[in-house]
């Protein structure tokens, strides 16, 4: 029953979304992780992503990611984490980025669900200069409240997630420049293996309003 009503309130999200935005593009999203844990409490992972637009039919940025965590106790824990990308940019080719992230992390259990929140501080520095202040290191900020429904003695676990970014330290005229709503299951193959399938609904508004569909396949290792 508890799963019924989780998919009834996400099929009526999704009908709204679509209703409101009448243009829209969709991408699809592959990512391969590793991850490999020293202890209970520390772990370092890497990841490779492919990200399309244009109905899936263009790339839009692909990238490597190393990083680590770091887990105080079973409630709260920490990460840091570089990404090195290529970009589309304004001139139609690719272009570096670079990305570093910090995070704190709070997980609650509650019965059969997992409730958890992440507060991502990232900082963005780009190579393609295009107009004035282009070069200067963006800062922004990132909250995600995540919700897991953990079936017992099943591999498949559905989740919901909605994550905002806020600009900090610059005047954008708003609080929030973009949020993303997911929709999931994650499938745990085995102790080492797990793939994650999902929906995204990406809403930006920088610089003019755009929205996103996306599907997103993931693959993770752990040894």
């Amino acid at each position: 029953m508890m799963i019924r009503r989780f998919f009834i309130f996400f099929i009526f999200i999704l009908l709204s979304r679509l209703v409101y935005s009448q243009e829209s593009d969709f991408g699809a999203w592959y990512e391969v992780n590793a991850e490999k844990s020293f202890s209970k409490k520390f772990d370092i992972s890497g990841a490779f992503m492919v990200r399309t637009f244009d109905n899936a039919s263009k790339i839009d940025q692909l990238f490597f990611e190393l990083g680590a965590s770091y887990s105080l106790n079973k409630y709260l824990g920490f990460a840091a984490s570089y990404r090195i990308g290529n970009y589309v940019e304004d001139d139609y080719l690719y272009h570096v980025r670079n990305k570093w992230f910090t995070d704190i992390k709070g997980t609650l259990p509650a019965g059969n669900f997992v409730f958890s929140a992440r507060v991502r501080f990232q900082i963005l520095a780009r190579t393609y200069i295009e107009d004035p202040g282009d070069d200067k290191v963006e800062y922004d900020g990132r909250i995600r409240l995540k919700g897991v429904y953990k079936i017992p003695d099943f591999p498949v676990n559905p989740y919901l997630s909605f994550e905002t970014f806020t600009p900090l330290f610059r005047n954008e005229g708003r609080f929030v420049d973009k949020s993303r709503t997911s929709v999931g299951l994650e499938f745990k193959l085995s102790k080492k293996h797990a793939i994650d399938a999902e929906y995204i609904y990406q809403r930006d508004n920088v610089p003019h309003l755009s929205i996103m569909h996306i599907i997103s396949l993931g693959y993770t290792f752990k040894f």
